[in-house]
């Protein structure tokens, strides 16, 4: 399933909400019981701690915390650690021509990491991108059809798809849409699932050709309350005689607002124990639940920092969430 129309009709009726595609269980996926959602005016935040030495601290409460909304102290009102509970999540695989050398190594490196952070209460899709952006497999929690998947795919940089126009030149290239991707997984996917929810980008993050900008990545993220990993690969060969730089700044700052991190595959991380190193983060947080001070649902981006009262500690959460209307929540 591709995304021609989606984006296009997005764009052009931003004003309307997005559209939203509802799970559909596979042939091998039984039918859940409707999930409970949580008071719209609870805003809820999902964070990691570590210690100076980088290790996860898993064994806080309540009263270690204190969370902020710009600036002011907020009462926690719900707390409970995230070990066990439903967690979905979108697998990003760049297939543009510059990660052909690497594609094999990364089907094998996400099936395993279905195999080891997928539980039964979860559910994962997959997305490809290159020149255009394409749904491989819709919400599934079976194995089989994940690896299917992955097993399928193939380097893609032609210049159909997802906008189908006249051949890429020098001043508009497409060949990597990158921040299409993120912003179709988190608004047309993930937007409308409640409970924890992350996304998993593999691309050497060089963008060429997206309609959307970065910014407007971010922001359908957030207001997704997606968490963004971003795992950078990146093959030099691959962009030989080019000017373009191994450059992670977009992929850092896309995860660093969502309070997700940015991994770097060489020679001491592979793509294997940075596959292990999220899965463990995403067994090992916290979610803490307040009542903004400020009631306001103007739609303003409001800022959010966590902190602990053990000063050592080190806080990874999102930056911030929208004060959306209650006419926009979805």
């Amino acid at each position: 399933m591709r995304f021609p129309g989606l984006l296009a009709i997005t764009l052009a009726l931003s004003a309307a909400p997005a559209a939203q595609w509802p799970r559909q269980p596979t042939p091998e996926q039984p039918e859940q019981a409707p999930t409970i959602k949580v008071d719209v005016d609870v805003v809820n935040v999902l964070c990691t701690v570590r210690n100076r030495n980088g290790g996860l601290v898993k064994d806080l409460t309540k009263d270690d915390f204190q969370v902020y909304e710009d600036g002011k102290l907020q009462p926690i009102r719900y707390f409970s650690r995230e070990t066990d509970l439903p967690l979905t999540i979108g697998l990003l695989v760049d297939v543009s021509r510059s990660q052909e050398r690497l594609l094999e190594t990364e089907k094998r490196a996400a099936a395993q990491f279905f195999s080891q952070v997928l539980r039964k209460q979860d559910m994962a899709f997959l997305i490809s991108f290159g020149s255009d952006a394409q749904l491989e497999q819709d919400f599934t929690n079976s194995q089989r059809l994940l690896r299917a998947a992955l097993e399928g795919l193939r380097v893609r940089s032609d210049p159909g798809g997802l906008y189908p126009g006249p051949v890429p030149t020098v001043t508009r290239p497409r060949g990597t849409v990158l921040f299409d991707a993120v912003y179709l997984a988190a608004r047309e996917k993930l937007r409308g699932e409640v409970g924890r929810k992350a996304l998993v980008l593999i691309t050497d993050g060089v963008d060429m050709g997206s309609r959307v900008r970065l910014d407007d990545a971010l922001e359908a993220a957030q207001k997704a309350d997606a968490i963004i990993y971003s795992v950078h690969y990146f093959d030099p060969a691959a962009y030989s005689g080019m000017w373009v730089r191994a450059d992670d700044h977009d992929l850092k700052k896309l995860s660093e607002q969502t309070g997700g991190r940015l991994f770097r595959v060489g020679r001491k991380q592979t793509l294997e124990s940075i596959f292990d190193e999220i899965q463990q983060e995403m067994r090992s947080q916290y979610s803490l639940g307040y009542t903004p001070s400020n009631p306001a649902r103007d739609g303003s981006f409001r800022r959010i920092e966590i902190r602990t009262r053990q000063k050592d500690l080190k806080v990874q959460a999102r930056k911030g969430y929208y004060a959306e209307p209650p006419a926009a929540v979805q």
